[in-house]
């Protein structure tokens, strides 16, 4: 994923797994990712979701990137509780994938729900979020 997408490396961004069922990625506490009252940053807890959300679509379609890019479309977030210590963010594909194949196929952009919990340290539930992610055709040369 850093040499895919070089921002994630930028953060320090962990992927433990990636699958389109479970993909797992942490984020280490550090000073300079808090915020005021000493938690993680929203913005890096939405960007270690948002990139576990990536991942899962990468595991679910990368395959086609010979002919697609997969691209964001909607991203909402809850935040629930105040993060303490390291942040992990694992994502799962709610959609059908194989319909999102069939309606690229077909000549249609589809697209798929990705969902994702972020857990602290302790295992509290901090945050969660949902994705829309779609696949685009590239443009024939």
């Amino acid at each position: 994923m850093h040499q895919v997408v070089p921002y994630v490396a930028t953060l320090g961004l962990e992927y433990r797994e990636a699958t389109p069922e479970r993909t797992v990625v942490v984020l280490r506490d550090e000073p300079e990712r808090r915020n005021h009252v000493g938690g993680p940053h929203a913005a890096v807890m939405f960007a270690a979701a948002e990139s576990a959300t990536g991942a899962a679509a990468i595991a679910a379609f990368g395959d086609m990137m010979d002919r697609a890019v997969l691209l964001p479309v909607t991203a909402t977030m809850d935040y629930l509780a105040i993060a303490r210590g390291d942040v992990t963010a694992t994502a799962r594909v709610d959609g059908d994938i194989e319909a999102a194949r069939a309606t690229f196929d077909a000549g249609s952009r589809p697209e798929v729900e990705i969902s994702c919990e972020i857990t602290d340290s302790a295992g509290t539930v901090t945050g969660r979020v949902l994705t829309r992610w779609t696949l685009k055709a590239l443009k024939k040369d």
